[in-house]
């Protein structure tokens, strides 16, 4: 019995996705709640699992292709042990002269012959890759079996597909010579066209928006970090021997933010219609890096939480970021946004907010600079740090006593114990 496969709820305000990758093909077998095939919505990937035991029978929808929520993607048939051996789609046969990776995306007149996964998913050890890893080979066309893994009992990893990616792409690839018509083009100036991922594009309306709805402003001070740093190297080790997690800057940012959002509320606030919205909760996006994007997984309650518990967050967040495992529910809400930009060695920079927040801290790397301490020149690890936010609903001097009061609390911590 053929039974059918939809789009499932893809979350708040997400109404449809892209089909990312199918991770079987017809006739395969499939178990049940088995991943069968990944959809890039707005804001994460998300696997769809198989309904029942079975393989999979006919796939409808391509890869490539916009779907909405409730539509059909494919079957299974329900009951059958046997891979091969379903009257499915006998097209199967007609993609036989595999004419390289570049025929996929073109074979899409026909839904079933288009929807066959990608040539390096015949590979044996395919089954062993992960979907984040399997997406990146789609996306980058990039064979697994001529690279190596650096990931556990040495399997591939998501880093090791994009530094495959980045060596094909600095050096002449015949396969780009094979995808375009015998012109002659002058050496060293070659093209690559690549259709933008649906986060990518999320990502690039949202900031345009942001730009053209609010009024954006930046404030900026810079912070003397000798307090922090000399409190991390004495507690680090003990630290870590208690919580089992690492001690970083960004749980102070973290605390230190709270108790400037609980001081000026309209840094926390937001503008929905003609209404202001306060929150007495603090829920703060951290901004992570992750192999398609930046994204902003969401610490809850992080007014609420200890130094250790923020530190925990932030770094599942990374590592699932990292892996393509972050959920819907990992991204909604927010309240604030964090954004530390020195990791990649930025000196100052006006980060934009993200909607509908209305303010976002912008952290920088940490030089040493000669200040003056009591009429005299010292060199002291100076950090630069940026707060912009919506002139709409929080004035300069809101925004200017928020980011003062980050910077006494960084620079003096014992303000983060006693509320002050």
């Amino acid at each position: 019995m053929s039974i059918e496969v939809k789009v499932p709820t893809l979350g708040e305000s997400v109404s449809e996705a892209t089909v990312g990758q199918w991770l079987k093909k017809p006739g395969e077998a499939v178990a049940l709640d088995e991943p069968i095939v990944s959809l890039e919505t707005d804001k994460v990937a998300v696997e769809v699992p198989s309904p029942v035991a079975g393989v999979l029978g006919q796939i409808l929808v391509a890869e490539g292709e916009t779907v909405t929520v409730g539509a059909l993607l494919g079957t299974v048939e329900d009951g059958v042990a046997a891979a091969g051996n379903v009257p499915v789609a006998p097209r199967e046969e007609k993609p036989v002269p595999p004419a390289s990776d570049t025929v996929a995306p073109a074979a899409a007149p026909a839904p079933a012959a288009a929807a066959a996964p990608a040539p390096t998913g015949d590979d044996a050890g395919a089954a062993a890759l992960s979907p984040a890893v399997r997406r990146a080979v789609l996306e980058h066309g990039i064979d697994p079996s001529t690279v190596k893994g650096t990931g556990k009992d040495g399997r591939l990893t998501k880093e090791d597909v994009l530094a495959a990616a980045q060596a094909k792409a600095a050096s002449p690839a015949p396969a780009a010579t094979a995808a375009v018509p015998a012109t002659v083009a002058a050496p060293g100036r070659n093209e690559e066209r690549v259709k933008m991922t649906r986060l990518r594009q999320t990502i690039a309306k949202r900031l345009k928006s942001a730009q053209e709805n609010a009024a954006l402003l930046t404030t900026f001070n810079d912070v003397d970090m000798s307090a922090v740093m000399a409190a991390r190297e004495k507690y680090k080790d003990v630290f870590e021997k208690k919580h089992g997690v690492k001690l970083g800057f960004m749980s102070f940012f973290a605390k230190a933010s709270c108790l400037a959002l609980k001081d000026i509320p309209a840094v926390n606030a937001q503008i929905q219609g003609d209404e202001i919205v306060y929150h007495d909760y603090v829920d703060i996006s951290v901004a992570v890096s992750a192999p398609n994007g930046l994204v902003v997984p969401v610490v809850r309650d992080a007014d609420k939480l200890s130094f250790a518990g923020i530190e925990k967050a932030i770094g599942d967040f990374g590592k699932k970021a990292r892996e393509g495992a972050l959920t819907m529910e990992d991204m909604k809400g927010g309240t604030f946004t964090i954004s530390n930009g020195g990791v990649f060695g930025g000196l100052m920079s006006t980060p934009i907010i993200n909607p509908p927040q209305s303010a976002v801290l912008g952290l920088h790397r940490i030089e040493d600079r000669p200040v003056v301490r009591n009429g005299e020149i010292v060199i002291r690890p100076m950090m630069y740090i940026a707060l912009s936010y919506d002139h709409r609903i929080i004035d300069g001097r809101e925004a200017v006593t928020a980011l003062k009061t980050i910077k006494e609390a960084i620079e003096d911590p014992t303000r983060l114990l006693i509320d002050l």
